[in-house]
């Protein structure tokens, strides 16, 4: 309730909200007019208690000594934060007149991001340009920018992760193992989403793999599957670019059943990294083999090479290793492999040289290249019905042909034409001319239970003794004889015919080399440790224990084990990790003393021991029918006698020598059998097994793994 006073009219006092007495008529209060409560719990929830008062007319003392106004009054200091203390207008109003310019002073200068907008536009010139190199590159160079980029992109990154990680306790891996697997899975990833040269060298280090890690060795056995076959399009755009005609030009083939002419195949029958086969059958009725080099190859091949030089160079210097040396040697293979006439010049070299050795003669057989129909990225030749080295099951079935017959094509002799109405027929059916090569699997019997029938022995032998003559003899070696490139037929004899095909990958060995190789494998077979130590030496080779190891594909007992107490000297009572790291580190000492040297190593080396090393798992994978280390060994001591480049009175003494060798000689055969027995009574898998195993267990001392068969994958 409002004091007494007021309700009478009593102070004549008035207050301002600021408290200073005004002359407000008493009679303007309209407190006994309001409920005070009633109006307070309006007005306070928006306004602050000075507003209040205005808005309700409450005189001064009314809000002094009103008690019901304490509530309103509290929480109008709450609300009274949240607004501008404001008093009320007195001054007359006015309207706003803007500010004159010259009051306002100078202006601030707008914002421009010059910084930013420099940086969109170096941002957009990059990526434009980026995507105008990518779309010409990819249109005009097959990729080969992007593919070098990519290359040393990640050469970089693996071996900065190397040269960081690759210690004891690595920092940023868990073991080394788990730094060797991710670089080898990154590493082959690359070379597969490279593919063309790229797939070739993933092949190559496939193949000598069992010298590198344990985790190198399983990522890098996938390497072998078949490469995409580029399509019909691509194909006849490289026939028409090595004649300027079209294939049926060219080959006299007609895609329409034409009787007059020959027919073709446009889908491939076989396709590798560099190049895919297609059959056909020529107007005079011979079968052939048209081998067409992927259209990209050619714009490819000089930045891939480029790319592995200069990444190789990086390595060299990185990691201390004398592998740059090397690189000039390997690259001029590779390139030699892209070029159809070299490979052609090989073909033909062989066939004379196997037509010129009596021991060979009629075993060996080297398919006819057709030079009026090849070029440098095509080549045609004869082809070859037979059965892949690889397929023992067909190879060892009994034979269900009749007596005194051969396989088809055996011996060069043509193969049987189908009738010219049943051709016709089949084209006209087959648009797309995917399968028109005649089934020639008649010796298979009805029932498939036939095959060539023939001994793995006898196939292994002629197999070691033509790449044998290939070193020792003559000096022009085959260096890819893996099981595709081999092809085995049935002679009307009963004896088996090796066909070799692929000829793109030699290596020429000197007279002078080929002639200390020669006395090389026969020191080897005799421990002559003297000779040994005089050979290696002049090659620049400091280490002749380790290289006769790797040549030999087994451990070398016939040396003083300096190597083996070297490696392992230092090694006992240290953990694994240190021990695996410390021996690793040897292990790459090791190397920088096998190449010793880089102006006396002989290059050659490098693919005659792919070839020592692909026979071998010939071998292995055939079951070791054969003793290869022997008959290797007999060849090279051979070759010493028939050798035209030596005089008489050398001849004279390396032939006393060679029978003197092969007395030695019979004591393989004693290991050899020996391993043969426990092969019958399921106790091994034969000699190469055997020697496997032991050099698993010696490589594994020195911190090798050497875990998988060269043609597993």
């Amino acid at each position: 309730m409002l004091p007494e006073a007021h309700r009478s009219g009593q102070g004549s006092a008035w207050e301002d909200l600021s408290g200073t007495p005004t002359e407000t008529s008493p009679s303007s209060c309209r407190c006994r007019e309001t409920s005070i409560t009633a109006c307070m719990n309006v007005w306070s929830s928006v306004l602050a208690p000075e507003m209040i008062d205005h808005a309700l007319g409450i005189c001064a003392r009314c809000l002094t000594k009103s008690k019901d106004l304490d509530p309103f009054r509290r929480r109008g200091r709450t609300l009274s934060s949240n607004f501008t203390h404001r008093s009320l207008q007195t001054q007359q109003f006015q309207p706003f007149t803007p500010p004159s310019p010259s009051s306002l002073g100078k202006a601030t200068p707008a914002k421009t991001y010059r910084q930013t907008r420099r940086w969109a536009r170096r941002l957009f010139y990059l990526a434009f340009g980026t995507g105008v190199i990518y779309g010409l590159d990819r249109q005009y160079y097959a990729s080969s920018i992007t593919r070098s980029a990519r290359t040393f992109g990640l050469g970089l990154f693996v071996a900065l992760d190397y040269k960081i990680n690759f210690r004891a306790n690595p920092p940023f891996a868990p073991s080394i193992a788990a730094l060797h697997a991710r670089s080898a899975e990154r590493l082959a990833d690359l070379l597969k989403a490279n593919g063309g040269l790229y797939l070739k060298i993933g092949q190559a280090i496939a193949m000598q793999s069992a010298v590198l890690p344990l985790e190198f060795q399983k990522i890098f056995a996938k390497m072998f599957d078949d490469a995409p076959q580029n399509s019909w399009k691509d194909v006849e755009q490289v026939i028409r670019e090595e004649w300027g005609k079209s294939p049926e030009e060219v080959f006299g083939v007609s895609f329409n059943g034409d009787p007059d002419k020959g027919v073709m195949e446009r889908t491939a029958r076989a396709s590798a990294s560099v190049a895919q086969v297609h059959w056909a059958r020529l107007p005079d009725g011979n079968e052939v083999a048209i081998k067409v080099q992927k259209r990209e190859i050619a714009q490819q091949v000089g930045w891939d090479l480029w790319a592995f030089k200069a990444v190789t160079r990086i390595y060299t210097y990185w990691f201390d290793l004398p592998l740059y040396t090397l690189v000039p040697f390997v690259t001029e293979r590779l390139l030699l492999e892209t070029d159809f006439v070299n490979e052609a010049d090989n073909a033909e070299r062989m066939a004379k040289l196997v037509a010129g050795e009596p021991r060979l003669r009629g075993r060996v057989y080297v398919p006819k290249v057709y030079r009026e129909l090849s070029s440098r990225r095509v080549m045609t030749a004869e082809w070859i019905e037979g059965v892949r080295l690889w397929d023992k099951e067909n190879l060892t079935k009994p034979w269900k042909g009749r007596w005194r017959q051969g396989s088809p094509g055996c011996g060069g002799a043509p193969l049987d034409p189908p009738r010219q109405d049943e051709v016709v027929d089949l084209v006209r059916s087959n648009l797309v001319n995917e399968k028109l090569k005649p089934d020639r699997e008649w010796w298979k019997s009805l029932d498939g239970t036939g095959g060539l029938g023939l001994s793995l022995k006898a196939v292994m032998t002629e197999m070691i003794d033509l790449f044998s003559a290939q070193m020792f003899l003559w000096g022009w070696v085959h260096c890819d004889p893996h099981p595709g490139n081999i092809f085995i037929r049935r002679l009307p004899s009963g004896r088996p015919e090796l066909v070799l095909i692929d000829h793109g990958l030699y290596v020429h060995m000197k007279p002078e080399f080929r002639h200390q190789y020669s006395l090389f494998w026969k020191s080897l077979m005799t421990f002559d440790n003297k000779t040994l130590n005089e050979i290696v030496k002049s090659w620049g080779i400091n280490n002749a224990d380790i290289f006769a190891s790797a040549t030999l594909l087994r451990p070398y007992t016939g040396g003083d084990n300096t190597t083996s107490d070297s490696i392992k000297k230092g090694l006992s009572g240290k953990e694994q990790q240190e021990r695996y790291f410390e021996m690793q580190q040897k292990m790459r000492k090791g190397i920088r003393d096998v190449l010793g040297d880089e102006t006396k190593w002989p290059k050659e080396l490098i693919f005659i021991g792919r070839n020592l090393r692909i026979v071998q798992g010939n071998n292995q994978f055939l079951g070791s029918p054969v003793n290869r280390i022997k008959i290797t060994g007999n060849w090279a001591s051979r070759s010493l006698v028939d050798d035209p480049d030596l005089s008489y009175s050398e001849k004279a003494k390396n032939f006393g020598r060679h029978l003197i060798f092969k007395f030695v000689m019979l004591s393989s055969d004693v290991v050899f059998y020996a391993a043969k027995i426990r092969q019958v009574f399921g106790f091994g898998g034969g000699m190469e097994d055997d020697m496997e195993e032991q050099m698993k267990k010696i490589a594994k001392d020195f911190g090798v793994e050497l875990n998988h068969g060269v043609f597993e994958g």
